[in-house]
């Protein structure tokens, strides 16, 4: 079974994480993202686990920001190709219409067709456009369709 475990807003809180080599970086870069956009859970990031172990990460960017929020994942080296990132995103989008019915759930993919961009197309998102990203600049944007 796959589930999603919170990161808690202070690197203190997350002492198991920390220890492990495939968090440490995406950890600090979580703590640090808190502490700009604010801790709103459940509007927030998480590991995931699948059988005992850390297979990805998971996340919002940040809480829904006129009706509409973001997600964002990744699969650890070790665990893709396994269809891991296909259930990760339909459980971000599970957990935001969960808790926000109404909620529009998006993602941001690099413009050109690749693994995450198959990802989404498995969970029902359509290419809708594109996006300006701070770090990435022009961006394909994809919104959830039932």
């Amino acid at each position: 079974m796959m589930q999603l475990i919170p990161v808690k807003e202070h690197l203190d809180e997350n002492a198991d994480f920390a220890a492990m080599p495939e968090c440490a970086e995406s950890l600090q870069m979580t703590v640090d993202f808190y502490k700009r956009v604010g801790f709103n859970p459940p509007w927030i990031s998480y590991y995931v686990q699948h059988d005992g172990k850390l297979v990805g990460c998971a996340a919002y960017v940040g809480k829904p920001n006129n009706n509409r929020v973001e997600i964002a994942y990744a699969v650890f080296t070790s665990y893709q190709r396994q269809g891991i990132g296909t259930l990760i995103a339909g459980m971000l989008v599970d957990l935001a219409k969960q808790n926000e019915p109404s909620v529009t759930v998006i993602a941001h993919t690099l413009p050109q067709e690749n693994f995450s961009t198959k990802i989404l197309q498995k969970n029902q998102f359509k290419l809708v456009g594109t996006a300006m990203d701070d770090d990435e600049g022009e961006v394909w944007e994809w919104e959830w369709q039932k």
